[in-house]
């Protein structure tokens, strides 16, 4: 296998599930439904916390941005999929590749940092309820937002420089997205220094942030159990609970993919545990942080009925 020339331009196969031509149809169509569920429920988060002034408080401020982070994320990898499991065209340009993988862990990196930010806010809401408005005010809320998106480009910038400047060997890529590991399995010499540096700015991304998460919780789960009345209690688990949740599948995947050593990295694990957190979590956002939420509900009927009225 020769050494992969970037500067001719030529591009890279995707291979996809291509494995298992017998579930390509399958996967097609619970896909297909998945990224409509996607694009529904999170353009709905976003559109009724713009148009419902009861929706416009910090909690549905970051969570308007996680879903836009949600709609990006899926919109660079699903409809490419979706003509990947037709048999249409399993090819990507070079740059078409490198554009990818930089708005995919540019994505991925500023909604880490976004829900360390969302945990800081439920952390205020429940431990400084009487300060919480003071706390969180619109500045510092939009302060933190940028925080997290310029985190999140710093970071991919970084690791696809560093990625760019690796020999590469090959064409085939064993994975439906360029997806990281599996750039640096095509890499042509050995490049431990600089998967080194890689695998630093990834855990600080993905451990740093999620110790951060699990220690405002532990404070948050001592502020609660103080609270005398059941009904307090039930509801401050249920929206810290639904938070963790996200947490839990979001840096247990991308811990799965990132930090695990290279030589122990499993393309086709890797296929599959990329559909979790490409399609199946933020499908499931918009359900786990409004489901039980009233304000939401009575939202959603304000401006349905809205609607039927002036039809």
């Amino acid at each position: 296998m020769g050494r992969f020339n970037t500067s001719v331009g030529d591009g890279f196969i995707l291979v996809g599930f291509s494995d298992w031509p017998q579930l390509e149809l399958i996967f097609f169509i619970y896909i297909l439904i998945f990224y409509s569920l996607t694009l529904f429920g999170n353009t709905t988060i976003i559109a009724l916390s713009r148009l419902d002034l009861r929706l416009r408080t910090p909690m549905f401020f970051f969570l308007s941005h996680l879903s836009f982070l949600d709609l990006c994320y899926t919109t660079s990898t699903v409809p490419q999929l979706l003509i990947n499991l037709q048999g249409h065209d399993q090819t990507i340009t070079y740059g078409g590749c490198v554009v990818q993988l930089f708005i995919v862990l540019a994505l991925g990196s500023t909604e880490s940092v976004l829900l360390v930010v969302m945990a800081v806010d439920r952390y205020a809401a429940v431990c400084r309820p009487l300060h919480y408005t003071a706390v969180m005010h619109p500045l510092l809320c939009q302060t933190l937002a940028i925080a997290s998106w310029v985190g999140g480009l710093v970071n991919s910038t970084i690791q696809t420089g560093l990625m760019m400047a690796m020999p590469l060997c090959g064409h085939r890529l064993n994975h439906f997205f360029c997806e990281m590991p599996v750039f640096l399995k095509l890499a042509c010499e050995d490049t431990g220094g600089t998967e080194a540096k890689m695998f630093v700015a990834r855990a600080i991304v993905l451990v740093f942030p999620a110790a951060l998460i699990l220690g405002s919780y532990a404070h948050i789960a001592r502020a609660v159990l103080k609270v005398k009345s059941m009904a307090g209690r039930r509801k401050a688990f249920g929206t810290c609970g639904s938070h963790l949740v996200v947490v839990s599948m979001f840096y247990g995947s991308a811990i799965y993919t990132y930090l695990q050593p290279m030589g122990s990295y499993s393309e086709n694990e890797g296929k599959f545990v990329a559909l979790f957190y490409t399609i199946v979590t933020p499908m499931l956002n918009p359900l786990i942080y409004t489901l039980r939420n009233k304000d939401v509900k009575v939202a959603m009927w304000k401006i349905l009925g809205r609607g039927t009225d002036s039809g």
